[in-house]
């Protein structure tokens, strides 16, 4: 297992190369998970404005496959579970074993289980710091947290 001091995550979280696959119908949303991406080093992230265009760009041939994916849980289109069932169904062609960050201010317990169920990595409660949004990325990456 990678492992990664818990200091270095705010100043150099991962390595460069880390591609991100951000999802959320609010640009003012995905303009602030991007920021707090940089924040943590990672600067290769694509877009998209809900479920299906994700899985649209997921699906095409030319597009880099991402490392991670952060989604968000209510979108017009296609929700952020309805996209993550899809994905783990293999409707994201190569992306069915990509780990999925779901992003969310609900606290309703069932609704959590729900995501978890349907092949979500973890749900991460809004707002998030790029800390804490690093240390979600560097988990579900496989990455050890030292202290």
């Amino acid at each position: 297992m990678r492992t990664i001091g818990l200091n270095n995550i705010a100043a150099h979280p991962a390595p460069a190369n880390i591609k991100v696959l951000v999802v959320d119908d609010q640009a003012t949303m995905r303009r602030i998970i991007r920021r707090s991406l940089r924040k943590i080093g990672i600067t290769d992230v694509q877009q998209a404005e809900n479920g299906a265009a994700a899985l649209d760009w997921l699906n095409f041939p030319n597009n880099p496959s991402p490392d991670i994916i952060i989604c968000d849980l209510y979108m017009d289109t296609m929700d952020g579970l309805e996209f993550a069932n899809l994905i783990r169904r293999g409707k994201g062609g190569p992306a069915k074993s990509i780990p999925i960050l779901l992003l969310t201010g609900e606290n309703d317990k069932l609704l959590l289980e729900v995501a978890q169920q349907v092949g979500v990595t973890q749900v991460l409660q809004k707002p998030i710091s790029p800390q804490d949004l690093g240390v979600a990325i560097a988990h579900a990456l496989g990455y050890q947290i030292i202290e």
